[in-house]
């Protein structure tokens, strides 16, 4: 199959607004669960997932945090203006960004640009007690985004603490509603650790403490990474053909540890949620970057949008992983940090992950190619299934284990 020439139209399915999930249930484990192993469908509650695990399995989740990432302004005309976080431009590292004082610089998209020409932005609000008065310069112009200077004149506050204060969190645009206070919490997994994200990794929103506990009573290791999750997720596909869609880059990190988990369990693992499926395949692609330049800088490590369609290898996952830890013995380096822009489509053979948590995705959606790449081109009977049985779409929505 010559994966650049998909037609995204092939991907299309109707889904009616009312099959959005606009809330989440209120015991996130109750939600539906779609089995589909070999072609065979059935369903069960996400609460049993665990009995259809495999036992000794390895299963790797996204602690990805998501952050209030919309800052609103009002102009003295009255005009609101929205500013969205997309990532960090200075400090472009997510922990010293959340920790800056006084400055920082963010690539963001900007709602009502046309009213906010020229001049600065200015918000004030208290924060522990500290008046605080927010200043957002506009700086340049970027290629898809907007490049924006943030100061404030307390230098006892930190950016975090900003943005939890006046930051509203950013829920997905197909809810068609404000974010509300219950968000804050309901779209976060219960395993969410590391800010950066402006959108939520939704498959582990079904996981509850008592499934993660029966988790581990299946004797399966649970093993975190972390993958930011950008604005780009929602980007729809608005080619034609795939070839001219331009994928996202998304900045990973991911312990090396886990990566000897994963030479431990022969390069293999169930992945919950496509972020955890696009940083574990992309681990692949940078061993073998690995293998021919043993002293890459890291940042060199980024896995290029049609890298895995372009470089036929027989290398196994196995000999890529070990490569790959011996790179950050090498450099003790105890993190991988670097970013991908892989996209996975029918044609793509996996390499790492054999099973996937997932939830329903939209239709002509790169999601939806990844899904289908898996499943061997079947996503439609499942999608039909889930359709006809009544289940509950997208973020907020039902999910689905696809065995092998």
């Amino acid at each position: 199959m010559d994966t650049r020439h998909i037609h995204i139209s092939d991907y299309n399915y109707p889904l009616p607004d009312e099959r959005i999930a606009k809330f989440p249930l209120s015991q996130r484990d109750h939600s539906k669960l779609l089995i589909y192993r070999k072609g065979e469908i059935s369903e069960d509650h996400f609460y049993n997932l665990p009995s259809y695990l495999p036992k000794g399995a390895l299963m790797i989740f996204n602690n990805t945090k998501v952050i209030q990432a919309r800052l609103h302004f009002r102009k003295p005309t009255g005009a609101l203006v929205e500013v969205f976080l997309l990532e960090p431009a200075a400090p472009a590292d997510y922990e010293q960004m959340f920790q800056t004082r006084q400055s920082c610089d963010w690539h963001c998209l900007v709602g009502n640009l046309k009213k906010w020409k020229e001049g600065t932005l200015e918000r004030t609000f208290d924060v522990a007690g500290h008046t605080i008065t927010l200043t957002a310069s506009y700086l340049e112009a970027e290629r898809t985004c907007h490049l924006i200077r943030f100061t404030w004149d307390n230098s006892s506050v930190s950016f975090a603490e900003i943005l939890d204060t006046v930051g509203e969190l950013p829920i997905p645009p197909y809810l068609n509603r404000d974010t509300e206070e219950s968000d804050k919490t309901t779209y976060q997994t219960v395993y969410s650790k590391i800010k950066g994200s402006v959108a939520a990794p939704t498959a582990g929103l079904h996981f509850t403490d008592k499934v993660l506990a029966d988790i581990d009573a299946q004797g399966i290791e649970r093993e975190e990474l972390t993958l930011h999750v950008g604005a780009g997720t929602f980007k729809p596909v608005k080619s034609e053909e795939i070839n001219e869609h331009e994928m996202h880059t998304e900045f990973i990190a991911v312990h090396r540890d886990t990566i000897r988990k994963l030479i431990a369990h022969n390069a293999e693992a169930i992945a919950v949620g496509t972020t955890s499926v696009r940083t574990l395949e992309s681990l692949y692609f940078m061993g073998l970057k690995v293998m021919v330049n043993p002293d890459i800088a890291s940042e060199q490590l980024h896995v290029l949008q049609w890298e895995p369609y372009d470089n036929a290898t027989d290398v196994s996952p196995l000999d890529s992983l070990r490569a790959l830890d011996a790179y950050l013995e090498r450099h003790q380096l105890s993190t991988l940090h670097s970013s991908t822009q892989i996209i996975i489509a029918p044609g793509y053979e996996y390499k790492i992950v054999k099973t996937l948590v997932t939830n329903f995705h939209q239709p002509q959606s790169t999601l939806l190619l990844l899904v289908s790449a898996l499943v061997k081109g079947d996503w439609r009977r499942i999608y039909d299934y889930a359709l006809d049985h009544n289940f509950r779409f997208l973020s907020y929505g039902d999910s689905c284990l696809i065995l092998p």
